[in-house]
């Protein structure tokens, strides 16, 4: 799995882009770009580790001489990268810049760097490169990183059955009288217990937090008869992420709240199913805010549809009115319309790829109110 997801003609593709872009290189530290080219999951450290893939010539991986084992043992010690090790007194950014071929960073040149570059390295490359232009390394890889692989659909389809196992679960955490900090607790555990390498963020938001897309854990008392919005993810060991929400309710909920749940579920639905090639994000999230808007709720749909996932939770394609990129075949990401009036609210979220000839959701754990208690 390990070299399907990160290949060792990543590198050759990504220098290939960095050409088309006109960029006379780009200059990766530890995040996600780092780790989608190489595999390398970086210590994000005051130290610099920096992977610079030039237009012309070799890359290479700058590491801290004491984190050069941890390089060797990642798959990037299987690409045929050069590392290049750095002591505590050098300087790190003269080194990149030294090595990096000079009519590539000279006067009118264009040098990317990672969007996640801590600003105080982004400055010290300035300054190692006084002659080059900085941009964001960001519009060159995400053509490769917005179209994902097989073995990257693979590594979403493996988190995703993670999550739904989660969520299977939750009906055993939810009581009444117990806090949303409590259940979260349990959620968070579970995460982990079913295969997760960490927690990414768990929203147990009950009764008015529930109107809250992106409520924080409290020590709120759930009630009887309160909707509960349970949205959670996590990182699985690959780096690929997971993310879902589902709805549940302690006992009966009002009778209200099934009225616009049961418009939520058909707009849910109706986005998911306008998803195949050729089709535009906006489309997409036209495709469920209208029926909403129909209904009368439009007002109380207060974010975008979606966004896109993989190394990251939140990532290109965003779908989103506005965006007139058309879906390609490998494209991921989640459909997530919400309804929020207040008293309670309801999301529905599941992750969805870009097929050949349509859609897969990657998320299959029921999609209707789970009544508990």
């Amino acid at each position: 799995m390990t070299t399907e997801l990160y290949p060792r003609t990543r590198v050759a593709q990504v220098q290939e882009a960095v050409a088309r872009a006109g960029l006379g290189a780009v200059l990766l530290t530890p995040g996600p770009d780092l780790r989608y080219v190489t595999g390398y999951d970086a210590l994000p450290l005051e130290r610099l580790t920096c992977l610079a893939v030039p237009a012309e010539g070799e890359a290479f991986l700058v590491v801290p001489r004491l984190e050069l084992p941890a390089a060797r043992e990642s798959p990037a010690g299987d690409l045929g990268v050069e590392l290049v090790a750095w002591d505590e007194t050098d300087d790190p950014y003269a080194l990149v810049a030294r090595r990096l071929p000079a009519g590539l960073t000279g006067a009118g040149s264009r040098v990317g760097v990672a969007d996640r570059m801590w600003a105080v390295m982004a400055l010290r490359f300035r300054a190692a490169l006084p002659a080059a232009e900085q941009v964001a390394a960001g519009s060159v890889l995400r053509e490769l990183r917005m179209r994902k692989s097989a073995a990257e659909v693979a590594a979403l389809r493996e988190a995703g059955e993670a999550i739904d196992r989660v969520h299977r679960r939750v009906p055993d955490f939810l009581k009444p009288g117990r806090t949303e900090r409590e259940v979260g607790r349990d959620i968070a555990d579970a995460i982990i217990a079913e295969g997760h390498a960490t927690v990414d963020f768990v929203i147990v938001g009950s009764g008015p937090n529930g109107a809250n897309p992106h409520a924080e854990l409290s020590d709120r008392v759930i009630g009887p008869g309160e909707p509960v919005v349970v949205d959670i993810g996590g990182v699985m060991p690959s780096g690929y992420c997971s993310d879902s929400t589902r709805n549940y309710c302690v006992g009966e909920p009002p009778d209200d709240y099934r009225r616009y749940f049961e418009v939520l579920r058909a707009a849910q639905r109706a986005s998911c199913d306008a998803v195949r090639p050729g089709v535009t994000p906006e489309a997409v999230d036209a495709a469920g805010r209208d029926l909403i808007a129909d209904a009368g709720y439009g007002e109380l749909f207060v974010h975008r549809t979606g966004h896109g996932i993989g190394l990251e939770v939140h990532e290109e394609p965003y779908i989103v009115a506005g965006n007139t990129e058309p879906l390609e075949p490998g494209m991921a990401f989640s459909v997530e319309p919400g309804i929020y009036p207040g008293p309670h609210g309801a999301r529905i979220e599941d992750i969805v790829v870009c097929t050949e000839d349509g859609h897969e959701r990657l998320n299959n754990t029921g999609r209707d109110l789970v009544i508990v208690g």
